[in-house]
């Protein structure tokens, strides 16, 4: 099939957005290629489509747990045989996985960046039949990114085991400086290619409140601008309080942060997408591989860390083209509290130390040992036991991943899974002999398709039902038939997790880790800081054109509908008497709704003017098109 064929089938899409079509062309020519691509912008079609062209599995390289998760179900519902490998999975799941890979069908394989330099991986690797590497979220190879990880540095070290295999490197958010970086660390061949899709959204009106009735603002964002939003927080107490206060409004709010009980974490972002919760308030554990394309406004209570990091959360609103709003409400205080945050987050190398040699002693880790060995993480009693105090504790583990020592992941949920591991004879020979342990092998073999081949995720509630036991009861029995090595029984799991990447390290050196590189990274995100700080602060420049000079995208444009062009066009309105103008459009809209083009013909003022208000006026909320595609007055 055709590319445009590929997409049709499986996607039900009759284009691509440009440029995807010449990526996926590039791809399909065997060249290494960057895709930048701004939030939204469909970077995963971009490396899907030609791996079902082409025959072979692709190794698709992705730090995001839930990401992977979500990519692999959303390709499953369309009958695209995909897995992925990540910490909590046993060794014995992890081995099936990569026998699948080498003697089933499957098309693509999410693994996270640090299972790259693991043994088992690496052998079975040079025995798949490997059409692609595709790396998402490739900035984060960059020590001039805003999420560096180390890890991404081993990605490269994998080509020598298939030097002919091109590499997809994809980013929403790099300068140029990063992307120079992707394609160095990434080894990429002469006569590669980079796409870059403008990071300009037309449709987004950029704004910054410097107010310190942050909520009372917040309120009235919510009720001037109609249909889904997003809040974001930074920290978890502060979802609640936030959403709290919008409930009391009147508006449809729930909170959401990685804390929360996975089942809450579902149920509140179904409700959120199905239009029955109206603002989700959240950490940015929230809005990662989510399409929603009719989110209205995106809106940030105190300062993002960097420009990406508010590029890549705001650009969640309005993908669906039409008009949608990005504010970020701050005060004093959050300049303050972003200014010692990065102090903060480069604790001394001493404390850093203790911290891991703390972290090693919480899992009984002799010296020398634990590569590879993964465990649940409670942070919350590790600074207990250890006396620490969690926010310096949380960036000093930060810096012992950041060295590539340990990798933290945060609470994904993980059904209950089962694989049958003995042959049809045993299980014929436990139906006759266990009456009590055969019904609940039939119920699994009959509603859970692939029980031989892999590993399946089961319903407890259902199949103790089914067999009539209560789910107790039939957890102790599933346990038996492990026992017995007629099944393989992994229980659900939902706590963050550890991995220690390298044995436990002596505290006699500095842990191997790169003291200059830490203050090198400490000095780039004070620079980070320092360009959020511009943002919000400027009064004068474009809000658009800021954030594309940053991203290095040379831009003489003004977008006309951010906070600042937005003020600039009132103060040249109003030297044409524009009350008067606002009174007219008022007056007029109030007994009927008009088409954009009936309303200038019934005015006094020039077409002009009438236009430039109908602008400012829509950006304000006070004026909006209704479904005949006519201006209504909405107050």
């Amino acid at each position: 099939m055709t590319a445009l064929e590929v997409l049709k089938k499986y996607w039900g899409y009759d284009s691509f957005r440009s440029p995807q079509d010449e990526i996926i062309d590039a791809v399909l020519e065997g060249k290494d290629t960057l895709a930048l691509l701004p939030t939204g912008g469909g970077k995963s079609i971009c490396y899907q489509v030609p791996a079902l062209m082409k025959e072979g599995i692709c190794i698709v390289v992705s730090p995001l747990i839930a990401l992977m998760k979500d990519q692999v179900l959303h390709l499953r519902k369309r009958n695209i045989r995909a897995n992925a490998v990540f910490s909590g999975m046993s060794k014995h799941e992890i081995d099936i996985v990569l026998d699948n890979c080498i003697y089933g069908n499957v098309k693509l394989l999410y693994v996270s960046p640090e299972r790259l330099k693991t043994e088992i991986f690496r052998e079975r690797l040079t025995r798949m039949n490997v059409s692609l590497f595709a790396i998402d979220e490739a900035h984060c190879i960059s020590q001039w990114g805003y999420d560096f990880r180390p890890p991404y540095l081993e990605i490269a070290e994998i080509r020598s085991l298939h030097p002919e295999v091109p590499v997809m490197a994809l980013t929403a958010s790099a300068t140029a400086k990063v992307s120079d970086d992707i394609s160095q660390k990434l080894e990429f061949r002469k006569g590669y290619q980079v796409y870059r899709k403008s990071f300009a959204r037309p449709n987004i009106s950029f704004l910054s409140y410097d107010d310190g009735n942050k909520e009372g603002k917040l309120l009235k964002i919510c009720s001037k601008v109609k249909g889904a939003g997003i809040v974001y927080v930074r920290n978890r107490k502060k979802t609640k309080e936030i959403a709290e206060i919008l409930q009391k409004a009147g508006v449809k709010a729930d909170y959401y942060h990685a804390g929360l009980d996975m089942r809450k974490r579902n149920a509140r972002q179904e409700a959120w997408i199905n239009g029955h919760i109206r603002v989700i308030v959240s950490t940015n554990a929230f809005g990662m591989g989510i399409d929603k394309p009719d989110v209205r406004f995106v809106i940030h209570v105190g300062l993002p860390d960097s420009l990406e990091s508010y590029y890549q959360e705001a650009g969640r609103a309005g993908r669906d083209g039409k008009r949608a709003y990005a504010a970020i409400l701050f005060d004093k205080r959050d300049v303050s509290r972003l200014k010692q945050s990065v102090k903060e987050k480069y604790p001394p190398i001493e404390f850093v130390k203790k911290v891991y040699q703390n972290l090693s002693d919480y899992y009984s880790l002799a010296l020398g040992s634990g590569a590879g060995f993964s465990f649940d993480f409670d942070i919350v009693d590790f600074c207990k036991t250890f006396r620490l105090q969690p926010l310096h504790t949380f960036n000093a583990l930060r810096i012992i991943e950041n060295e590539g020592l340990i990798v933290l992941n945060d609470a994904v949920y993980l059904s209950p899974r089962v694989k049958v591991v003995c042959d049809r004879q045993n299980l014929y020979e436990l139906e006759v002999s266990n009456r009590q342990l055969a019904p609940i092998t039939q119920a699994i073999l009959r509603n859970y398709e692939g029980a031989f081949d892999f590993y399946v995720r089961i319903n407890e509630k259902q199949l103790a039902a089914t067999v009539n036991l209560s789910v107790d009861q039939l957890r102790k029995k599933l346990e038996q038939l492990q026992k017995m090595r007629i099944i393989s029984y992994e229980p659900y799991k939902d706590k963050p997790q550890v991995m220690f990447l390298l044995p436990r390290q002596s505290n006699k050196s500095d842990l191997g880790m790169n003291v200059q590189a830490i203050a090198f990274r400490r000095k780039v995100t004070m620079a980070k800081a320092r360009g959020m700080l511009f943002y919000v602060h400027n009064k004068v420049k474009c809000r658009e054109r800021v954030i594309l000079e940053y991203f290095d995208e040379r831009s003489i444009k003004n977008c006309g509908h951010c906070d600042i062009c937005r003020e600039r066009e009132r103060e040249a309105l109003r030297s044409t008497a524009f009350d008067l103008i606002f009174e007219e459009i008022r007056k007029i809209l109030l007994e009927e709704p008009k088409s954009i083009r009936e309303l200038p013909e019934l005015m006094k003022a020039g077409n002009r003017d009438v236009l430039k208000a109908i602008r400012w006026l829509t950006d304000q909320g006070l004026i909006r098109e209704n479904e005949e595609m006519k201006l209504e007055w909405t107050e």
